[in-house]
């Protein structure tokens, strides 16, 4: 596991100089061997995430599309409203896609990380080699981006077989549902470097409250405009609710270019706030 990375000031960050410490190689490279550990274990998983990866999407495209889709005809009906000329099953999936990446970044970025934190410890281990606290950081969001690559990958492999893609800015639909698990992932980790108890609490506590809730009302399943208005301007600051959107306008072809970048400029000061935090929670938590 070791790795030589060059000199290293007091706070885990590479100092100028130094040979390769002072390129993206010595902020990136390190990292790269956590991630090949995760990838290792993925050897011995892969089948069974790969088959939930493609059922997830595929039963909740039936439930909702066909199941509650059929009381909904194309603009709206039962209490729905949706643009004109969608299909209840076309609103939906790409906001469920959205959403399905926000679960999986807040739960790799949860348990796993205390785990590694207080139960078995993988961090001190690692720490006591050359590898700093931004090699975890990288090497832990290397892992959930992959992740995330292969959970939107999948999603939208499903779309496309039952034909709700419009055009070839669709496929830029991945990214920017990584993009929405990444505001929420070093928040969630900035979190976990924090707990010194049982993190059972704290994440039930984040999951009942906060995840599912955005995930019912940040445009998922029915646009915000059916809220209040107060409610409105709070979507709209979420990070769920602009990679809803952004990730449904893409999917569907009706991307604006200037709401566009709003909702990725959102998106970007979320993941930047959660990794400025991330950072600095777990350096006091295993350095200082």
């Amino acid at each position: 596991m070791a790795v030589a990375t060059g000199p290293i000031d007091q706070r885990g960050i590479p100092t100028p100089g130094g040979g390769a410490s002072a390129g993206a190689g010595g902020l990136i490279g390190p990292g790269l061997r956590i991630l090949q550990r995760h990838l290792w274990v993925y050897r011995r998983t892969w089948r069974g995430s790969i088959f939930t990866s493609f059922l997830n999407p595929v039963l909740f495209m039936i439930a909702m599309g066909f199941g509650v889709g059929s009381l909904i005809g194309p603009g709206g009906g039962a209490g729905v409203v949706i643009p004109a000329g969608l299909t209840y099953l076309a609103f939906i999936a790409p906001g469920l896609m959205a959403g399905g990446a926000m679960q999986t970044a807040t739960f790799e970025s949860s348990f796993p990380i205390s785990a590694r934190i207080m139960w078995w410890r993988n961090y001190e281990a690692m720490l006591a080699t050359p590898l700093r606290t931004w090699d975890l950081l990288v090497g832990e969001f290397g892992w959930i981006g992959f992740r995330l690559l292969t959970t939107a990958t999948a999603f939208l492999i499903v779309m496309f077989i039952f034909g709700i893609p419009s055009g070839p800015l669709a496929i830029l639909a991945i990214p920017a549902a990584m993009l929405t698990g990444f505001a929420f992932s070093p928040i969630m980790i900035s979190i976990a470097a924090r707990i010194t108890g049982d993190p059972a609490a704290t994440y039930s506590m984040i999951f009942r409250f906060v995840i599912m809730p955005l995930f019912l009302f940040s445009g998922t399943f029915f646009p915000i405009e059916r809220l209040p208005e107060v409610l409105q301007v709070v979507a709209w600051v979420t990070p769920l609710y602009n990679g809803v959107a952004l990730t449904r306008d893409l999917v569907l072809g009706l991307a604006d270019p200037l709401i566009s970048l709003a909702h990725l400029a959102i998106l970007l000061v979320y993941a930047s706030i959660g990794l400025y935090l991330a950072r600095r929670n777990l350096y006091r938590r295993m350095v200082v």
